[in-house]
């Protein structure tokens, strides 16, 4: 396992690195959330002309050409920042759905698109009914002419209020939770009968639930048989938060350190009690074996073994369980502060516990390890 970065990866890690460091403090980044898109245009061109919107997608289609690793290191870096733009939802959900399922013709209309800053997107995929399972879908598509008529609601849509594009996944066949009869749709998010209601979870992020009501639909890949692409995209989504992950659990422990070397109480600093100084270790060890579980998978990824789904299903357990812990402890060592809104730390800790939920908690990976173990 090589666990060295190319130069091409240190480049694109310094990259952002020095952007968030430059042109994204912490309330540089309270403002742009707290606007009414949720996140910055100019900063979105900006990604683009850095090169970054165009690393998952093949050079053949203007991309960079980049695999899990290259993600991972501009992922990392973002949870450094909190960066609140869609980089996730339109360039590794959207791009990524379209650059394993959609046909030549969308493949070339759109990722040019996305690359150049061009084009919001998302993929609309959770349910009311649904909680954690990506196969558990209500919203139907009925064949009508050359199109699909699609009918249902999906929630908690990331970028959903911006996008401009959705893909959307329905059930053409098959009974409610079946694995077959999914198949993907591509929709105008402006189309007659499509209604938002966006909202902002606890992490800023601008989400929104969106009901289709006779939408038209293009259809993405083949018919009834969508769900290996979208557990592909999952996968590989999954890895890029656990890399944003551990950004935020080393900017947590990083910044806790720091902390504890001034905060003064019974006349010295609190960094020198040793009960404290045992808690800062286990923070730090909890990061470090984050880490080296994102590293596995992601060469699992890379490398196409057969252990990938599990070694990415024990990473998204580990990013759970250690950003709880890790969450915990700054807050508590920062004190009463440390839960205002004032203070970076609570916005962090809010961001992980989202990512915690995103595609599946620890318990219910933990569940889904376990299975596929025993299988």
């Amino acid at each position: 396992m090589n666990l060295s970065f190319s130069e091409e990866q240190n480049m694109l890690k310094d990259s952002v690195a020095r952007f968030v460091a430059d042109q994204y403090d912490f309330e540089t980044r309270r403002k742009i959330a707290d606007s009414a898109e949720g996140f910055s245009r100019e900063n979105w061109q900006t990604f683009a002309e850095l090169g970054w919107l165009s690393i998952p997608f093949s050079e053949e289609l203007g991309g960079f050409g980049g695999g899990a690793a290259d993600t991972m290191v501009v992922m990392e870096e973002m949870g450094k920042g909190l960066v609140v733009e869609p980089f996730v939802a339109t360039v590794l959900l959207f791009g990524g759905l379209l650059s394993k399922a959609g046909s030549e013709a969308q493949q070339q209309e759109l990722i040019g698109k996305i690359i150049e800053g061009q084009l919001q997107g998302t993929f609309a995929f959770l349910e009311r009914q649904s909680r954690f399972e990506i196969a558990d879908i209500l919203t139907t598509a009925k064949a009508e002419g050359d199109s699909f008529i699609l009918n249902g609601e999906k929630t908690v849509v990331m970028n959903g209020a911006n996008a401009d594009k959705l893909i959307v996944s329905a059930r053409t066949s098959g009974a409610q939770s079946d694995e077959q009869g999914i198949s993907l749709f591509l929709v105008d998010a402006n189309a007659d009968g499509v209604e938002k209601v966006s909202y902002k979870l606890m992490d800023g992020q601008l989400v929104a639930n969106i009901k289709l009501n006779g939408v038209t639909g293009e259809l993405v890949g083949e018919q009834d048989k969508a769900f290996d692409a979208i557990q592909a995209v999952v996968n590989d989504v999954m890895v890029a938060v656990s890399a944003e992950a551990l950004g935020i659990m080393e900017k947590l422990v990083m910044t806790t350190i720091e902390y504890a070397k001034t905060r003064e109480q019974f006349g010295i600093t609190i960094g020198k009690f040793q009960a404290l100084q045992h808690r800062m270790v286990e923070m730090f060890m909890a990061g470090e074996q984050t880490k080296s579980l994102l590293y596995r998978a992601v060469c699992s990824l890379e490398g196409n073994s057969e252990d990938a789904q599990k070694d990415i299903l024990a990473l998204k357990v580990m990013v759970g369980r250690a950003g709880k812990q890790i969450g915990g402890e700054a807050i508590q060592m920062h004190g009463g502060m440390g839960i205002t809104d004032e203070l970076d730390v609570g916005h962090y800790v809010k961001r992980l516990m989202t990512i915690n939920t995103l595609f599946g908690d620890a318990d219910y990976q933990q569940q889904r390890f376990e299975a596929l173990t025993n299988a």
